[in-house]
């Protein structure tokens, strides 16, 4: 359906070629279009005039920001629907947007015809269902994400969706393959929703044995069973006004499954043991790796609780689907492990980040964070190189033979990849470098092994015991012979 002649939309962006070609995109489309270079602007002429139909604003502005005029503009027109756009598209500016009140957020760059058919979805009289949905893989990198990382089409739909579901009080399933950062999401729903002053409780249900897994949800009080020597609070009681975070809930018992299905349904419940019965105001975020849908055929997963959890479920993208977020993430975690290592922060040669790009991450972020742990406490420079990560990943060769063949072609083939690695990085005296400390390791070895003894470890490398000496250098001239 064409839009309605008549309708008034403004677009306020102090960037003067995007609110060029907005206004041009929306006028070819039939809108009667004003643009304006900041909110002052918007408001002095909103003074004289009946509001726009459809407002367009930018965040990031000289004088007061996009989302100080949207607070403005809800205070003296709660009903006129308001676009917030921006380059910034973490999960704290998407979520200032729909708490202040916004109608949509469009990420900066956009397409056009993604902007068009958002404002006819945001118009009255327009039928939505004939307008084609935006395209979530033209939103930017959010500038700061001190949690959530990522760069990616799926990751910036996710910041948007957590933007938007943060203020929905909705039961939320996430999914996604262990160690894809579930609790982080169901954190960042939390935090951005009105909840946030209440507590975030996190409960694995498969990290607790299932006789201790239903005291454990709801509390128990004194004798209820042997070893209850006092009241105990569950995590329901905990999150009184806040949100409980069930991690694999597709771990809990069936007859647990039952109780929690009358808490989510009346929100009220007994403790073990107990005659009182409790009232709760919680939100339950669920998280899982596993096939719900498979439990429920199989008769593991009660087909009503799960209707009950899955209101809205959002699915993680394993980190391989999302190996251009690699970057990001190890520089993050390798900052993080210089602060509490108190050393300097340790960078990736390009090499070494391309390596880590072309692992597979079978366990995903969380196996990346401790990959860069590793090495930023085992490197031995303040560069990364693919040697590091080799050894961070506990990578060996496939193709090599056991014994000492295997051995050799081991440390031959990574002799190899760091020299290219070098040379490629425009080193220089890489010969002596390498024959130096190839020398220091021969003699280190064939002492260890003769006790000491330089004569006989000369022998053995086959070298002269004067040689040998000279190697050495002057502080290892008094060892043993």
């Amino acid at each position: 359906m064409a839009p309605l002649e008549g309708h008034r939309v403004w677009v306020v962006d102090d960037d003067r070629g995007v609110r060029f070609v907005l206004c041009t995109a929306l006028r070819e489309a039939g809108y009667q279009v004003e643009g304006f270079d900041s909110a002052a602007a918007a408001l002095d002429a909103l003074a004289g005039q009946a509001p726009p139909a459809l407002l367009f604003t930018d965040v990031r502005m000289p004088g007061d920001d996009g989302l100080v005029l949207l607070d403005k503009l809800k205070a003296a027109h709660p009903q006129l629907p308001v676009i917030v756009m921006s380059a910034y598209t973490d999960v704290a500016s998407t979520a200032g947007a729909f708490r202040g009140g916004a109608h949509e957020f469009l990420s900066k760059p956009f397409d056009l015809d993604d902007a068009v058919a958002l404002a006819q979805r945001a118009l009255p009289g327009v039928e939505a269902e004939t307008v084609a949905p935006m395209d979530e893989s033209r939103q930017p990198a959010p500038a700061s994400a001190p949690q959530l990382v990522g760069d990616t089409p799926a990751m910036r739909a996710l910041f948007r969706a957590i933007g938007k579901l943060a203020q929905a009080p909705l039961a939320v399933l996430i999914t996604g393959e262990t160690g894809t950062g579930k609790e982080l999401v169901a954190n960042a729903l939390h935090r951005e929703s009105p909840r946030a002053a209440g507590p975030f409780v996190a409960l694995n249900t498969a990290a607790i044995p299932a006789e201790l897994l239903e005291s454990e949800l709801f509390g128990h009080e004194a004798g209820a069973f042997t070893g209850a020597q006092r009241r105990h609070v569950g995590r329901f009681e905990q999150a009184h006004g806040g949100t409980l975070f069930l991690d694999e809930i597709g771990d809990m018992p069936l007859p647990l499954q039952t109780r929690l299905l009358r808490v989510l349904a009346e929100g009220e419940f007994f403790r073990v043991g107990g005659r009182e019965l409790i009232h709760v105001d919680v939100r339950v975020v669920a998280a899982t790796h596993q096939d719900l849908e498979g439990l429920v055929a199989q008769g593991r997963f009660r087909a009503d609780l799960l209707h009950r959890l899955d209101v809205v479920r959002l699915q993680l993208p394993a980190l391989r689907e999302r190996r251009d977020d690699v970057g990001q993430l190890a520089a993050t975690f390798l900052a993080a492990a210089a602060h509490r290592l108190d050393t300097p922060t340790k960078r990736l040669t390009a090499a070494a980040l391309q390596a880590l790009r072309e692992h597979d991450w079978p366990g995903n972020v969380r196996e990346l964070e401790n990959v860069c742990w590793r090495m930023a406490a085992l490197a031995a420079a303040d560069t990364i190189g693919v040697a590091d990560v080799e050894l961070a990943l506990n990578r060996r060769s496939t193709q090599a033979p056991a014994g000492a063949a295997g051995d050799a072609a081991q440390w031959e083939a990574l002799l190899s990849r760091w020299a290219r690695q070098r040379l490629a990085e425009g080193a220089e005296g890489l010969h002596a470098q390498v024959r130096e400390r190839v020398d220091q390791a021969l003699l280190e070895a064939a002492l260890q092994l003769t006790h000491g003894r330089r004569a006989e470890a000369a022998a053995r490398l086959g070298l002269g015991r004067n040689t040998l000496t000279r190697k050495l250098g002057p502080g290892r001239r008094r060892s043993p012979s």
